[in-house]
């Protein structure tokens, strides 16, 4: 909750959802049902590891792509396997191993592709001309693995650097950001596959709320859209953003605090690569400061938040602003116990 600005007011004019964006989100959580994975947001520019967003589907015509992994085919899970190994057996931190998958996962969908953009092949798509190695080198997994990864350790701070930087250094892609869309599904697999709980080095974590939490609160959510934005309401006519969020985890048997600020401390935090649908994420004028945190939002899943935004616009859903820099790289997962200190 914070007070009506003439910002806001100015963004209002800019940044109405076309109406169809809410039928659209209305449709997937209401008439098809909770979707819950990890998967589902969009690409997202350069920041620290232990900030970035999960992965989404990728644009891309060479292959379909997993949001999570449990969607991913035996082919895949297979490469993924070996990868892990050889970055284990070259003695490299699992964050190497997180930058690799993120590789490959965006560059050939983790198979090993016999074709890609003129002679590039293979998991990683290295190119025989530019001194990748012979064709048949960069199609063998162990090889191309290997050769990648060499590469990267020679980056100067490679460890220090955004998965996406690292990637891009070494890859040297026309699309730079691109790898930051996998950095949620890669570290998903070194999780359970490499049996590594905390492979970016992040020391934070929550419990996972129950599904039929996660799915009154959105049901709640989703039901309010459209009615009016009115600063300090807290239903059931109109709403402030937290106190959207206040009535739809009262719906769902958790008390949040009455405005956004305390929300943020009212469960554990997750970096946004690891949020689930039911988290909050939050803006504030320093991110970095949560004493500034003015706004709060309900995450659906795939890319998509719900909000009472500000005066003049409506409860509403849309797709979530990656880029905003007022965003708050931890989200919360309400009813969780917080973090340690």
């Amino acid at each position: 909750m914070s007070p009506p600005s003439p910002l806001r007011k100015f963004r209002a004019l800019r940044l109405l959802l076309p109406l169809v964006a809410i039928g659209a989100a209305l449709l997937l959580f209401l008439g098809v049902g909770l979707i819950i994975s990890f998967g589902g947001l969009g690409g997202r520019g350069a920041i620290s590891s232990c900030g970035a967003p999960p992965g989404a589907i990728a644009d891309s015509s060479v292959t379909p792509r997993a949001t999570n992994a449990a969607q991913l085919t035996d082919e895949q899970r297979q490469n993924a396997s070996v990868i892990i190994g050889v970055a284990k057996g070259l003695n490299l931190p699992p964050k190497a191993w997180v930058i690799a998958l993120a590789t490959a996962m965006q560059e050939s969908g983790l198979r090993n592709l016999g074709y890609g953009d003129r002679d590039s092949l293979g998991l990683f798509q290295q190119r025989p001309s530019q001194g990748w190695g012979s064709p048949a080198q960069v199609t063998d997994p162990v090889y191309a693995t290997t050769t990648f990864l060499q590469r990267l350790v020679q980056v100067p701070g490679w460890d220090q650097l955004a998965v996406t930087d690292a990637a891009q250094t070494v890859q040297r892609s026309a699309f730079p950001d691109a790898y930051a869309r996998w950095e949620g599904l890669a570290t998903q697999l070194v999780q359970t596959l490499g049996d590594v709980a905390d492979p970016l080095g992040c020391g934070i974590g929550a419990a996972n709320l129950p599904e039929g939490v996660v799915r009154t609160a959105i049901t709640f959510a989703l039901a309010e859209v459209g009615k009016p934005y009115v600063w300090g309401a807290t239903g059931p006519n109109a709403y402030d953003c937290s106190g959207l969020m206040l009535r739809a985890f009262q719906a769902a048997g958790i008390y949040l605090p009455r405005v956004s600020r305390e929300q943020y401390r009212a469960g554990g935090h997750v970096p946004l690569a690891q949020a689930q649908p039911g988290d909050l994420l939050f803006l504030a004028t320093d991110p970095d400061d949560p004493a500034t945190i003015h706004h709060v939002m309900l995450y659906l899943g795939n890319g998509m938040i719900a909000e009472a935004p500000y005066s003049g616009v409506p409860v509403r859903t849309r797709p979530m602003d990656w880029k905003n820099r007022e965003l708050v790289p931890l989200a919360t997962r309400p009813g969780t116990a917080p973090n340690p200190a």
